[in-house]
């Protein structure tokens, strides 16, 4: 998969001059569109001049302007597609070795290019207890929160899995302010419920975390702390190994950051489990306890 521009803007943006920053900051808050106006129009909205934008997409590699929109349309396709659409480049090869090294390079590369303090910061602002922690996905990522969610229950207190219908959210988003942290799953094709609830959640001092895939979601306009994941595979079907192994390193980090009360309350659950039903006692504590 080729590496998408808004992963290389992110890696690069110490070696922007101050107004180039201006003009990486102004993309990559509403990416691709921003860069798919005139020079004019993108220089206004970053506070640059004209020359500057073309100097920043200079700086990134492109012979012109008309290069850098290409390349952004490009991704904008690859952000639209649908499953039904992916699925017309199918190749025949068997569901193997070529799918599988994918998946891992997925994970490798996510990895890779994760961007400096963005997991280690989560996991501080996860681990407080002062902080209340709301986990949403959509439709093929609410597992994803849900597990997540499950985990941390585990190891702290407060921590809820936004579920159910729609119309349901409102009760629990009318709670939220700013002692709380809500980490939104998104990836393309992006839902607009979920990208209105994490909206509504900033509005009231919220504190937002995305975890997205690398053309992401427009959350990542609002969210204080960004993660993107490689999802791309030789499939119809976006993969989500690189998203849940970002969550297993961010559930891991929670527990160790305050690894002393994430054995209490286990050594506590294990003995309500015990005392609830006997029989479960001696045996060892899995994910669904």
């Amino acid at each position: 998969m080729e590496r998408p521009l808004l992963e290389d803007i992110r890696d690069r943006l110490d070696e922007f001059t101050a107004t180039e920053k201006k003009a990486a900051h102004a993309l990559l808050a509403n990416y691709p569109m921003q860069g798919l106006g005139t020079v004019a129009q993108f220089a206004e909205a970053a506070g640059v001049s004209s020359p500057t934008i073309l100097r920043f997409v200079g700086r990134l590699g492109f012979p012109g302007f008309a290069e850098f929109q290409r390349k952004l349309r490009g991704e904008l396709e690859s952000q639209l597609n649908s499953p039904l659409a992916r699925s017309a480049n199918m190749e025949d090869d068997p569901v193997g070795d070529p799918h599988v090294s994918q998946l891992l390079e997925n994970v490798r590369e996510t990895f890779a290019h994760l961007p400096k303090g963005e997991l280690t910061g989560l996991v501080k602002l996860l681990s407080d207890e002062r902080k209340h922690v709301h986990l949403i996905g959509g439709r093929f990522t609410d597992g994803l929160a849900r597990y997540m969610a499950a985990h941390l229950r585990i190891v702290r207190a407060n921590v809820n899995h936004v579920a159910g219908q729609q119309g349901n959210w409102l009760d629990q988003l009318i709670g939220i302010g700013p002692k709380d942290v809500v980490v939104v799953f998104d990836i393309r094709r992006y839902q607009a419920e979920i990208i209105q609830f994490a909206e509504a959640a900033a509005r009231q001092g919220a504190t937002v975390a995305l975890v997205t895939d690398s053309w992401m979601s427009p959350v990542g306009r609002i969210a204080t702390f960004v993660l993107p994941a490689r999802v791309a595979v030789p499939s119809p079907w976006d993969s989500s190994l690189a998203l849940m192994a970002i969550a297993e390193v961010l559930i891991t980090g929670v527990t160790r950051e305050n690894q002393k009360r994430a054995q209490e309350r286990m050594r506590a659950l294990e003995k309500l489990r015990n005392d609830i039903d006997p029989s479960t006692e001696g045996r060892a504590m899995g994910p669904d306890i």
